[in-house]
């Protein structure tokens, strides 16, 4: 094991050349340096983050919600079938004219009855826009106060005017506090998504979504240990200022205003 940490650390990899970890391990009385444990105030505080989101979607962003109109209820409900049931959860959910009409005759229902029930039946797993629109608020909230933070806190960095900057005295840059809790409140947020994706309702881009918080927390994991917070900070702006307005976005085609007419066959 120490071979192989030895081996992922290499300082030929990671440091510019004749400089060593120890360099940075043993910095001038009131100098701070990155340093990888650093990282692990990052745990407690997803896991606070994560019960702070349950507290503002259930108290805030429902009440938004409900002041938009958007109900907490599912649609229509398939009535009650062991048989319809059986299939659905063991062979398929969206049966083909096969297994319709097998089940039709099993039934004595006509085939396009078959059919409502399993769209009926598909749709009651659906997340209801009431739980997406919490979700996508929690979101926004966060990627906007993170954004208004980092904006107010890199206008006073030199490097936020001249990029030169994130590379004057490198790796002997020292990291404020500023810089730190900024780095902090980023990793242990993605951290709080990668739990709170298996508590959710499970998506189709559940492993999508999993792979890009993974490799978003490793990014900014390996740039704060390597003392490339500097430049990291920029992308951490960059991202966020992007990531609330698609957010808000996400919210507006959610909003019952924004939907569009339903589907005649969705009536029957």
């Amino acid at each position: 094991m120490a071979a192989l940490s030895a081996w992922f650390w290499n300082e030929r990899f990671w440091l510019p050349h004749n400089v060593t970890w120890a360099d940075l391990a043993d910095p001038a009385p009131g100098v701070e340096y990155p340093k990888a444990g650093h990282l692990l105030a990052a745990l407690p505080l997803a896991l606070g983050m994560f019960v702070v989101r349950l507290i503002f979607e259930r108290f805030i962003a429902s009440a938004c919600a409900r002041g938009l109109r958007i109900q907490a209820g599912v649609g229509r409900r398939a009535q009650p079938n062991a048989v319809l049931e059986k299939v659905f959860t063991s062979i398929t959910k969206n049966p083909d004219s096969r297994h319709l009409d097998g089940l039709s005759k099993q039934l004595d229902w006509e085939v396009r009855k078959v059919q409502r029930w399993f769209r009926h039946r598909r749709n009651q797993d659906k997340p209801s826009i009431h739980t997406k629109f919490c979700e996508s608020m929690w979101r926004f909230s966060f990627y906007l106060g993170i954004f208004i933070y980092g904006f107010q806190f890199l206008w006073q960095s030199p490097w936020m005017w001249d990029t030169r900057h994130c590379w004057y005295g490198y790796p002997y840059q020292v990291m404020t506090p500023g810089l730190y809790h900024y780095y902090v409140t980023e990793l242990a947020f993605y951290w709080s998504l990668m739990f709170s994706q298996f508590t959710d309702i499970k998506r189709k881009d559940f492993l999508i979504m999993f792979i890009h918080h993974l490799a978003t927390v490793s990014l900014i994991s390996f740039s704060y240990a390597n003392n490339m917070a500097r430049v990291g900070s920029l992308v951490l702006l960059v991202h966020d200022a992007s990531d609330f307005l698609l957010e808000v976005s996400d919210e507006r085609q959610q909003s019952p205003s924004s939907q569009p007419p339903p589907n005649m066959q969705d009536l029957i």
